[in-house]
């Protein structure tokens, strides 16, 4: 879609309007309006409301402000202290009202119980009101609009009790680059992010250098993307925030590399690896991709939406995995604020390293083949399916608790993980890891012998003066040596009963 005039005769290099270059493919909306962003109140919003009615409204005297930013908050009704904060950045030629109204936070803001904090810059700042995420001046640590927010955050921790460890930050387009920029600068102060529609953190510091973040790759290798965040905050050496990451792949005002750029910067900065350690498909074409740490907890996700272009997805209506409204860079196709908030932990408030149901237990190997091994479980309450994972690539998402792994190598090993998959299609934590090997070939071997031989011979166990095969947990009957069985082994450490069998 062509520039509107108005908004072409303002897009320079130096304007770096990032989200607003083009009409967003699918939105339904008109073109966007250039709002400004100064600190007077919204249109048609309460802002002299008591914060304990639920109301959006305007905080002043929340510091020394030397970004020159206006602050907007969101706190449901009754909303006890000690509750997570999130800070969310709108987008070029938005304000805080739009984000406010589109984005779909209050909603689980009023349903998961946490106070959102609407940052709002000016035409005064950016001819575009847009986050600087471009410019060392206003978005490193102690500086601009990097310390604005941050003092907003402590202003919002004093007004309404928020809980210092569960502070998070999103925004779209410039508002992502800018959310990046704060996951780099104050990794002390964010325990998670979300970039929308964004750039890596401190890919640019300069304007002349934003448009080429925007559209091209930018050949850093990992370890270089990452020391951009660890040279923000020198000699922090972490936790470092759990970061979600959301891209339209017909993005074209900010293309997808970003997003792999993204991965690459805040997967080395968790030092773990580029493939993924899960994946599953959400609504509207968007596949969710999972980077998990060493106890399995996944600290970098990738939700890239098929066809959508650039905006922040949102998918109004009254489900509980819908939310927002359309408007200019606000597109319909999956829910972001929903499946951002869960992976953070918001939804149950157990903070940002432990959401969704909780890891079976009692995984097993009960049988194996030369190319196949059969793995059981513990059920998990709540649980609508389970998620299999083969050395950390999901293989299978069984209704039950059993599984059937096929098409392996004979006589190699694979370690296995499991976890609980609810309604929503939420994943939980990951069972803890069990390794099993295949069958070289042949036959199962068998054995017969008196059920005291057997236990002798460490096939089964005895329990009470009777005895039970090992791994299937079988009854043999009494420990003497009068009674006999066949017992095969199927599995490493895995017995059945087998008489007449073998």
């Amino acid at each position: 879609m062509p520039l509107r005039p108005a908004v072409a005769a303002l897009l320079t290099a130096a304007a770096l309007a990032v989200g607003t270059a083009t009409a967003a493919p699918g939105s339904a909306a008109a073109s966007p309006r250039a709002t400004s962003a100064s600190a007077s109140t919204p249109t048609n919003v309460a802002a002299t409301a008591d914060p304990t009615t639920g109301s959006f409204r305007q905080v002043t005297g929340f510091g020394t402000n030397p970004g020159n930013l206006a602050m907007y908050t969101y706190t449901p009704a009754g909303l006890p202290s000690g509750a997570p904060l999130v800070v969310a950045l709108h987008g070029c030629v938005q304000s805080a009202t739009d984000y406010y109204r589109n984005s779909g936070w209050t909603k689980f803001a009023d349903q998961y119980g946490f106070t959102v904090v609407f940052p709002q810059t000016s035409n005064a700042n950016n001819s575009l009101s847009c986050f600087s995420w471009f410019d060392t001046n206003k978005a490193a640590r102690g500086v601009g609009e990097a310390k604005s927010v941050v003092e907003m955050v402590t202003k919002a921790e004093s007004l309404y009790g928020s809980d210092a460890r569960r502070v998070f930050v999103t925004g779209l387009s410039a508002g992502g680059g800018m959310a990046a920029d704060l996951l780099a600068d104050y990794p002390d102060v964010f325990a998670g992010g979300a970039i929308d529609s964004g750039l890596p953190a401190h890919c640019a510091t300069t304007q002349a250098a934003a448009s080429g973040c925007q559209n091209s790759d930018q050949g850093l290798t990992p370890a270089q993307w990452g020391a951009k965040v660890r040279s923000a905050y020198p000699g922090y050496t972490g936790p470092w925030p759990k970061v979600a990451i959301w891209q339209g792949s017909a993005d074209t005002v900010v293309r997808p590399v970003n997003a792999t750029e993204l991965r690459d910067q805040w997967t080395n900065v968790q030092g773990i690896g580029r493939q993924p350690t899960g994946t599953r498909s959400l609504p509207g074409g968007t596949t969710q991709e999972f980077y998990a740490d060493a106890a399995g907890q996944p600290v970098v996700t990738v939700f890239t939406v098929s066809g959508m272009g650039h905006g922040l997805a949102v998918h109004p209506g009254s489900g509980a995995d819908q939310c927002g409204a359309t408007g200019a860079y606000f597109l319909d196709t999956v829910c972001s604020s929903y499946h951002t908030a869960r992976f953070w932990g918001l939804d149950d408030g157990s903070g940002p390293t432990g959401p969704g149901l909780p890891a079976p237990t009692g995984l097993t190997a009960t049988a194996t083949t030369p190319g196949s091994i059969s793995l059981g479980w513990q059920a998990v309450s709540g649980a609508a399916s389970y998620q299999v994972l083969r050395d950390g690539a999901e293989v299978g998402s069984p209704t039950g608790t059993a599984f059937t792994d096929t098409g392996l190598a004979a006589g190699t090993a694979y370690g296995y993980t499991v976890a609980a998959v609810d309604a929503s299609g939420a994943v939980g934590s990951r069972s803890a890891a069990v390794t099993a090997t295949t069958q070289s070939g042949g036959t199962p071997q068998c054995f017969t012998a008196s059920n005291y031989d057997q236990v002798l011979a460490g096939r089964a166990t005895r329990s009470g003066g009777l005895t039970y095969a090992l791994g299937s947990g079988q009854s043999m009957g009494l420990w003497n040596t009068f009674v006999t069985h066949t017992l095969k082994q199927t599995g490493p450490g895995y017995y059945v009963l087998a008489d007449g069998q073998c």
